[in-house]
């Protein structure tokens, strides 16, 4: 599981050998396949919306940060995208854990490495999350306890909230070029 871990820093691509249904299902061909259901949809618009929370915590940090905003304004909307995007990812991905990948497996056993890999690049986004949350509560908590402290827990707010957009730019398109084939394939969640 370590090198599972290692894997996402580094990983370009979905691994040749996890790749066998996205030949015959490649990707600019799912809209038009007759199984692309709406549920297919809905789970690629989830994945599409975490990067856009991201985009929203990123964008207002780096403003207050270059003094475009003010401290409670910031504070405020921190708070409140800072925990859609917390609470929408790991809710998504311990759904996927538990209940998704489980039913995938059963329908396609050869599979079974690259949902572990999927599972396992959970766990790194686990603790990008967790630290992005330390972050922001800290940064959140010092507008009334220090505020001249924010712009430091906000810098490490950026960072956290950066990492956590370069570990879904590889672990996004990796996990829908796996599972969407497998879903075209068997004919799921139509």
């Amino acid at each position: 599981m370590s090198d599972m871990l290692e894997n996402l820093e580094t990983r370009q691509g979905l691994p040749v050998e996890m790749q066998t249904l996205l030949r015959d299902y490649p990707r600019d061909a799912w809209p038009d396949h007759p199984n692309f259901a709406a549920s297919i949809q809905n789970w690629l618009g989830a994945h599409v919306m975490f990067g856009r929370l991201a985009d929203i915590v990123e964008k207002d940090t780096q403003a207050y940060l270059d003094r475009d905003s003010d401290v409670q304004d910031y504070a405020g909307r921190l708070g409140y995208f800072g925990n859609q995007l917390v609470a929408n990812l790991h809710g998504h991905h311990t759904w996927e854990d538990r209940s998704y990948f489980p039913e995938l497996n059963k329908a396609d056993s050869r599979f079974e490495s690259g949902l572990q890999m999927l599972e396992a690049d959970h766990e790194v986004l686990d603790a990008g999350l967790d630290r992005l949350t330390k972050h922001a509560n800290r940064a959140i908590q010092l507008t009334t306890l220090a505020p001249d402290q924010v712009k430091d827990e906000a810098g490490k707010v950026l960072k956290s909230v950066e990492d956590i957009k370069s570990y879904l730019g590889r672990h996004l398109p990796d996990e829908e070029d796996l599972i969407v084939p497998i879903l075209l394939h068997h004919k799921m969640r139509g």
